[in-house]
């Protein structure tokens, strides 16, 4: 299978990191795994860049990182997209996150507007829907932290680079 997309991903702090796993652990737990990508870090997706884009989704990401520095956010709510297939945690939007958004655009249009959030489990409806229960009894707010960047094309998954946000 060819490379068919590009991501720009801000990722979390290894705290943040680490409550987002423990969130995902009480599912495994319970006999959840889903089909989302395992192995990458929590992210919020901040932009999507054709193949062919990959110098300027590069520079993009250099640029954002040299202008923004860790940007705090607090992880408030969950949701799910529409069909039902992705739960998520959801960062409330602050100055300093748009910001940051702004930075790793490159003017491309984008298939949907931007929603900025965590993936926490993809699956078919009903399954997800199953695993409500356990992921709102187990979530509280947290205060976290966006700490650097990452690009990654997919499928399969290639890592292109990741880079600590710097700026201010």
């Amino acid at each position: 299978m060819t490379e068919q997309i590009i991501v720009l991903m801000a990722d979390w702090d290894d705290g943040t990191q680490k409550a987002l796993g423990a969130i995902y652990e009480d599912l495994r737990i319970e006999g959840f795994s889903g089909r989302q990508t395992k192995h990458l870090p929590y992210h919020i997706s901040m932009s999507t860049f054709p193949v062919e884009k990959e110098a300027e989704a590069l520079e993009a990401m250099k640029r954002a990182a040299s202008l923004c520095g860790p940007v705090p956010v607090s992880i408030s709510h969950l949701g799910m997209f529409a069909g039902g297939e992705i739960l998520f945690a959801a960062p409330d939007r602050n100055e300093a996150l748009e910001k940051l958004h702004d930075a790793c655009d490159i003017g491309l249009p984008q298939e949907f507007a931007w929603t900025p959030h965590t993936t926490i489990l993809i699956d078919e409806p009903e399954v997800v829907q199953s695993a409500l229960p356990t992921v709102v009894k187990g979530f509280r707010p947290l205060s976290g932290k966006i700490t650097r960047l990452h690009l990654c094309a997919f499928w399969p998954t290639r890592e292109i680079a990741t880079i600590e946000l710097k700026g201010g």
